[in-house]
């Protein structure tokens, strides 16, 4: 089939940023079908063309230029969403698909599929990636009425003009069932372990050896967004607790986003910056993948109310999965029940830094542990989210949608 597959923030993996779309797309590819991706180009250099397209192994990439970042004001980032809409529609219909699949967030993304769908008289597939609009609610993003009753407006819109939807957790399939969607048409295809991505062991040898203040220490990294509802004072003051009780400990942040900034200078004013707490930036994807090889342990943030971090499905849990990293988890989540059950992490006190502390020097220094843990983690990894898989798992929900409205026109 020819699959217009719309994802506003797709990435590759030399590109920073969550690629489950990409390493979806490839095997959607690999399966037989055409893959087309509607997508923005976020870093976009002054007067790009308006589209221009790559093939991605194998998958028909169509850039548009919508500057983003996580720091924008949110005034700024709806400009964003919609202007991406009013384009996308237009390019994802011109496409002519035989089905349409789309992935959130931004909830915006209903707009062009549904578009798109209608001009190609074809299905669309919604896929859930969070729980929009009730957290952005719940943390505050979206206050006017008017606005919240757009916002959930849109979420209706997406479900009701979708033939199939896609949960990335069990959770998530529940709300969306409970919002009056049929349970037979949703299907929970949480986000995957890309074993053949991960980098040979050299790589994370390669990383200790060419730092002096690492070496063979234990280390703790945590990879992704510097955002709001990750909490990141939780790392300052996490690293502060550590060092008292085993200095020789080092922590590894690597990403970016709005609280960056203001983290670097709480870390700063600690006294823990460059001692033992190390904020990296930015890097792509495959260099990020390098630190989680290296990690000892890696940690998962999140803070706010109980529907910001419940069905959590962060790319960096299940990126430490496929490499054989235990997770340490600050909040009592899906993802964090998964790990703990199955003896791949441990779930850490979101108050009591000095518990927190002492429960991760406890499991750094515990070799037979670290042993388990890992063993665990990349079980995990094969048996229940190896990312071929769940694109099997993707391909038959495609197939579904699409022999549905065969199904009606006979």
């Amino acid at each position: 089939m020819r699959i217009v597959y719309l994802h506003q923030y797709f990435v590759t993996p030399q590109m920073a940023g969550g690629a489950r779309s990409y390493h979806m797309a490839r095997r959607l590819v690999e399966m037989g079908h055409e893959v087309h991706m509607v997508t923005s180009d976020q870093q976009a250099q002054t007067q790009p063309p308006a589209w221009r397209t790559t093939n991605e192994s194998g998958i028909n990439v169509h850039w548009t230029p919508v500057p983003y970042d996580n720091s924008m004001r949110y005034g700024d980032r709806l400009r964003a969403f919609f202007s991406f809409a009013w384009r996308a529609a237009r390019k994802a219909a011109s496409l002519r698909a035989d089905v349409v699949f789309a992935t959130s967030t931004p909830l915006t993304i209903a707009l062009p599929a549904v578009y798109a769908a209608k001009r190609s008289r074809c299905p669309m597939v919604f896929e859930v990636r969070d729980l929009w609009p009730e957290v952005p609610i719940a943390i505050g993003a979206i206050r006017n009425p008017l606005a919240k009753w757009a916002a959930r407006w849109l979420e209706r819109f997406a479900y009701r003009n979708a033939v199939r939807v896609v949960a990335l957790a069990p959770g998530m399939g529940d709300a969306i069932v409970a919002s009056g969607y049929p349970r037979e048409f949703v299907t929970v295809i949480p986000n995957g372990a890309d074993l053949d991505a991960v980098p040979d062991s050299q790589v994370g040898l390669r990383i200790r050896s060419e730092r002096p203040w690492l070496g063979g220490r234990p280390l703790l990294v945590f990879t992704g967004t510097f955002g709001l509802v990750n909490g990141m004072d939780y790392l300052v003051r996490l690293a502060a607790a550590i060092r008292s009780i085993d200095a020789e400990v080092r922590i590894v942040a690597v990403g970016s986003g709005r609280e960056f900034a203001r983290t670097k200078e709480m870390a700063s004013q600690s006294g823990v910056l460059d001692q033992n707490l190390f904020l990296l930036g930015k890097v792509p994807k495959a260099e990020a993948a390098g630190w989680v090889r290296a990690a000892d342990m890696t940690l998962a943030l999140f803070t706010g109310p109980e529907v910001v971090w419940r069905d959590a499905v962060q790319n960096k849990f299940f990126d430490s999965l496929a490499a054989g990293v235990p997770v340490a988890n600050n909040f009592p989540g899906w993802q964090s029940q998964v790990a703990s059950e199955a003896g791949a992490g441990i779930i850490l006190s979101a108050t009591d830094m000095e518990a927190a502390a002492r429960d991760l020097v406890k499991s750094l220094r515990d070799e037979q542990w670290l042993q388990r843990a890992r063993v665990a983690a990349l079980n995990l990894a094969v048996s229940r989210f190896d990312r071929q898989e769940l694109a099997v798992q993707l391909d038959q929900v495609i197939r579904e949608a699409y022999n549905s409205v065969q199904g009606t026109r006979r």
